[in-house]
């Protein structure tokens, strides 16, 4: 297949394909000029698109996403030349913003001071609150501005300075364990138990489209789920299937599901 077609094929909605040719180009650049490229910071969404148009093109090394820490949500998409093993590190910059006294501030907080700013959200990683700061993962081009510009979020004034990549602060996920069993890994069966509601609810949302399984909308109730899927569902939030158990005596399967508060 050639690439537009790869492309075609991969895009889940029409204005995906922009995204993907730019993804391509990317990995073009980095042939054409044998240095390192990087893309914009990508959605988990957008990530699952960008793996399976790779996978699509045989394109199988070269490459990998990186967020600053393991379990980032937003990621840049590093394509590397035949003499790099690896990416060099400085495709990221970590910033602290402080702020002090009985001041507290949200994610919707800081997010809304950087697009004040005129800062675009693919140009911004994840964004990790603390009590008396917030960790961003950014571009490299951002670093003089943020330092020099970004001062206040509201009303509550900034201490911005860069850390390193290794003093993220990263909150711990909350989470609530769900133990149960259930007849088979169906989506509908699995997404029940994650969001306590009836398999005929469970049905229902991902009939309507309002329920992803791994990022990727799924409208098949009867589609298996792996262990290690994340299920979310429009209006009740984000689960993972984290444990797949044994047969019960009764033939049920016993799963353990975290959902994420």
């Amino acid at each position: 297949m050639d690439k537009n077609t790869i492309i075609a094929r991969t895009a889940q909605e029409p204005e995906d394909k922009l995204l993907l040719a730019r993804v391509w180009d990317k990995y073009e650049q980095t042939g054409r000029r044998s240095i390192p490229s990087a893309t914009v910071f990508l959605s988990p969404r957008e990530q699952q698109m960008a793996q399976s148009m790779l996978n699509a093109a045989g394109i199988r090394s070269g490459y990998a996403f990186d967020g600053g820490y393991e379990e980032s949500e937003r990621k840049i998409l590093i394509f590397l030349p035949d003499w790099a093993e690896e990416p060099a590190g400085d495709e990221l910059v970590f910033l602290r913003a402080a702020f002090h006294g009985e001041e507290s501030l949200t994610h919707r907080d800081i997010l809304g001071s950087l697009m004040g700013l005129g800062v675009t959200r693919e140009r911004v990683g994840d964004i990790l609150v603390s009590r008396h700061s917030a960790d961003i993962v950014a571009a490299p081009s951002l670093r003089d501005f943020f330092l020099r510009e970004w001062d206040q979020a509201g009303r509550v004034k900034l201490t911005v300075t860069e850390i390193q990549r290794s003093e993220l602060s990263v909150p711990q996920a909350q989470v609530k364990v769900i133990q149960d069993t259930v007849s088979s890994l169906r989506l509908d069966a699995v997404a029940a138990t994650a969001f306590s509601m009836s398999r005929g609810r469970a049905s229902e949302l991902i009939a309507a489209g309002k329920v992803n399984l791994d990022h990727v909308p799924c409208l098949k109730g009867d589609k298996a789920v792996a262990e290690g899927a994340v299920i979310t569902a429009r209006g009740f939030g984000r689960a993972k299937l984290t444990q797949v158990g044994g047969l019960s005596k009764k033939g049920r399967i016993g799963i353990t599901v975290e959902r994420y508060l």
